[in-house]
């Protein structure tokens, strides 16, 4: 198991999956502590990094792509200390980090975890029931259904239509924008067979966000509606070179001696072909032998 314990909060290696916790801290922000705990399986894993500075590091995690309902409804624009998958390490625990690095990636190496995209989501999306109020209204939801309610801040054109009740049986989208200097941001719930090009302030199906601080818990909803809409590459995608799921079956099925001492030789066999370096192919070989 591989640990590190910082102000911004706690990662946790187990082997099979890392539990990332929220500091307590001041300066860790309301978007990662309402979040909360995240539990990331390895399999959602396409990489992991340290990054040293004078004062301070930083490490991140890369999920595959279409692994996390979150990353998909905010499409990279999370600043970085709201970003869940990062966290600021102090000097004196650089080596912990790169520590932490290597005990990740040796299992990535031994599982042989593929980088490329997921066609469904491995993690389940924020916790419900949510409830955030923010710019002209307040969107609530339960899992089955979002809520919208207005506030006296709202268009009439826009809060003449009352609270709005979406099933998410009727929704096929929803985006999450953070405002951008000038430029207001929004929370647009796609309805079925209802387009519109109607600017946030006055879409009926839509929050608009003026840039405060509770502004990015309105990712929060969107992730978790995110979370049971189809994923974006639900559509079957085959591949002739990814194992067959009887393939997957077996090798769940051996006897895990047999299937390290197999994993050796695979490794070997990278190792003489190039493909691995002496550092990797040694380190890699390290991780094997714990594991025996």
């Amino acid at each position: 198991m591989a640990e590190i314990i910082q102000k911004d909060g706690t990662w946790v290696f187990d082997g099979d999956a890392l539990r990332l916790t929220p500091g307590r801290d001041k300066n860790v922000g309301l978007f990662r502590k309402t979040l909360g705990e995240l539990v990331v399986p390895l399999g959602a894993l396409a990489g992991v990094s340290f990054e040293q500075g004078r004062k301070s590091g930083r490490l991140r995690l890369r999920l595959r792509d279409g692994a996390d309902p979150l990353l998909h409804a905010t499409g990279g624009r999370l600043t970085e200390g709201d970003d869940p998958y990062q966290l600021a390490v102090e000097s004196d625990r650089y080596g912990v980090a790169e520590y932490f690095v290597d005990e990740v990636r040796n299992a990535l190496l031994l599982d042989q975890v593929p980088a490329d995209p997921v066609d469904e989501y491995l993690l389940p999306g924020p916790a419900v029931p949510l409830s955030v109020s923010a710019g002209d209204g307040t969107a609530s939801f339960d899992g089955e259904r979002v809520r919208l309610e207005w506030n006296w801040k709202t268009e009439d054109a826009k809060s003449a239509a009352g609270v709005r009740t979406l099933a998410v049986t009727d929704l096929v989208g929803v985006e999450w924008r953070p405002s951008a200097g000038l430029e207001n941001g929004y929370i647009r719930f796609s309805v079925r067979n209802a387009p519109t090009k109607a600017p946030p302030k006055y879409d009926p199906n839509s929050v608009e966000l003026w840039g405060f601080k509770k502004d990015p818990l309105m990712a929060l909803i969107a992730a978790a509606v995110q979370a049971r809409l189809p994923h974006p590459a639900a559509e079957p995608d085959v591949h002739p070179e990814q194992p067959e799921p009887a393939r997957q079956l077996a090798a769940a099925t051996e006897d895990g001696h047999d299937a390290l001492l197999r994993r050796l030789r695979e490794l070997g066999e990278l190792h003489r072909d190039g493909v691995l370096t002496d550092d990797e192919f040694a380190m890699a070989k390290q991780a094997v032998l714990k594991r025996m």
